[in-house]
């Protein structure tokens, strides 16, 4: 049981390299194949948490593993939407580029303030990443960005600001932080989380 997380993490690499050789190889008729592997790598993404918490081996490790596999993950199933609608991504390529750079620098914050990257799987992320499984799923199904696109656009800046004040707040590097009035409370003294508080 306790390799079952590591497996998941695993699978879901291994979906998001599938779903780049899809988009760039095979093209517009993979759709319905990338959005099956995308729905499956958020089940793994649920259920490797899951499971990890209740065998005992939800540990920094695993945390971090599971939340760069994610980036790959959504980087790969962007590419390939890039590659399936070329002319909708580059009609909105000034707002996604500002979510891109927004991204990146919340690794860069992370980076230089801790010397390792953010890791907080806080709960706006988690709502970001719904918006972006519907998203893509109007993208890659569809090939329309409506009201989902643009509400994930906005989901996606706000959880972004709110990671990176997560990083400022935090008096040490720390995973599983579910927001920045956490990261607040745990700055004060009045939430110590020993376990995962690192030096």
């Amino acid at each position: 049981m306790k390799t079952i997380p590591y497996l998941l993490i695993l699978l879901r690499f291994l979906s998001a390299i599938t779903i780049l050789y899809l988009g760039y190889f095979i093209g517009e008729t993979s759709g319905t194949m990338i959005l099956i592997l995308m729905y499956f790598g958020l089940l793994t993404d649920i259920f490797d948490g899951i499971i990890a918490r209740k065998v005992g081996v939800s540990s920094e490790k695993l945390r971090r593993l599971d939340s760069q596999t994610d980036l790959v993950f959504w980087l790969s199933i962007g590419f390939a939407t890039y590659w399936l609608n070329p002319e909708i991504i580059k009609d909105h390529w000034k707002s996604i580029s500002l979510i891109f750079g927004m991204e990146a620098l919340c690794y860069i914050i992370s980076f230089l303030k801790f010397g390792k990257e953010t890791c907080t799987h806080a709960w706006l992320s988690k709502f970001w990443g719904l918006s972006l499984l519907l998203t893509f799923t109007f993208l890659i199904g569809f090939s329309t960005a409506n009201w989902a696109f643009y509400l994930c656009l906005i989901l996606g800046l706000v959880s972004n600001i709110d990671v990176i004040l997560i990083i400022l707040i935090l008096p040490k590097w720390q995973f599983d932080v579910p927001s920045s009035y956490h990261a607040w409370k745990i700055r004060n003294g009045k939430i110590v989380k020993k376990s995962v508080l690192l030096n």
